[in-house]
């Protein structure tokens, strides 16, 4: 029998199946030990066989993926924790405090999704609580990364405002918000969908950063054929199984610009490159290019992503 799975708790899956209703899983034996070397073998997001055994239901066969979203593991620095497969379009949340989002963290993000094919769109919320300074950053981020060539979006989940945008990239997909704890993923939810009470909680006053509400990954229905993985808060973001001659192919207004003179430059310190002269020209942020030279060096190094 086939199914999707809509939520997971790391020992028990929730499997939607084709007649719509919903099944609780555990996982086979066979299939937790099947090569896969990630920590958590099936996710939110995967199609998966499940069949009957006595009084309960197993996962039998994880079904091909067309993608998903992996990072490395925080505590298992050799393993990788796959967040969410067969997406459409990935959201991202950004604030500039409260919890702060570091360009760093969100070009880690990009060059991820970007590397499995995933559009991703960069949500800039809690527009509302913006004083001088914070909107000053939200400004000069979001100036950063449309010169790349990456859509955003200003909204505020609170008071419902500017989500009609939203929701329009959002119909008849399958659809993933990504961010740090606290950037207002399942407020966002709730306001799309009045029939939604996901739990929320404030801001830590001692640490300014958001406390985890959401500790397992989850997906929902919306209208307008709309589903929406909800995913726990991530702190940490490292690159899984990314070379430093690919690394530029997933950043991506470097993909877009003229060929430099050697196919294989890296963008350091090669004759005729050509992304070099675009960040003197303007074209390409230096912020975006000082991150992709700390990314590089990190991919050479294999030093701590946190």
């Amino acid at each position: 029998m086939k199914g999707h799975i809509y939520k997971s708790t790391g020992s028990w899956y929730t499997v939607k199946i084709d007649a719509g209703k919903f099944i609780e899983c555990r996982l086979s034996g066979r299939l937790r030990v099947d090569g896969i070397k990630s920590t958590n073998p099936v996710c939110v997001g995967d199609y998966v066989l499940i069949e009957k055994r006595v009084d309960s239901y197993v996962v039998k066969k994880l079904l091909e993926r067309k993608n998903f979203i992996i990072r490395k593991s925080v505590k298992l620095s050799k393993q990788y924790h796959i967040i969410a497969s067969n997406i459409d379009i990935c959201f991202l949340l950004v604030t500039p405090k409260n919890p702060v989002t570091s360009t760093m963290f969100i070009d880690r993000f990009l060059a991820s999704t970007l590397s499995y094919g995933i559009e991703t769109v960069i949500v800039f919320n809690k527009i509302d609580q913006y004083d001088k300074e914070s909107m000053n950053q939200k400004n000069e981020i979001d100036n950063i990364y449309k010169k790349a060539g990456y859509k955003t979006i200003s909204i505020s989940a609170l008071k419902k405002s500017n989500l009609s945008d939203l929701l329009k990239l959002m119909q008849n997909k399958v659809c993933v918000f990504s961010g740090h704890s606290g950037v207002g993923k399942s407020t966002l939810l709730n306001s799309l969908d009045d029939n939604l009470s996901i739990k929320t909680l404030p801001i830590s006053e001692s640490k300014k950063s958001g406390q985890h509400t959401t500790t397992f990954s989850e997906m929902y229905d919306l209208k307008k054929n709309i589903k929406v993985i909800d995913t726990p808060g991530i702190k940490g973001f490292g690159l899984y199984n990314i070379n430093n001659n690919e690394l530029s192919d997933y950043f991506l207004e470097f993909r877009n610009s003229p060929s430099c003179k050697f196919h294989n430059c890296i963008h350091k310190k090669e004759p005729g490159c050509v992304i070099k002269k675009e960040i003197e020209n303007g074209n390409i942020s230096k912020s975006r290019y000082s991150n992709y030279l700390l990314l590089l060096e990190e991919i050479n190094n294999e030093t701590s992503f946190r």
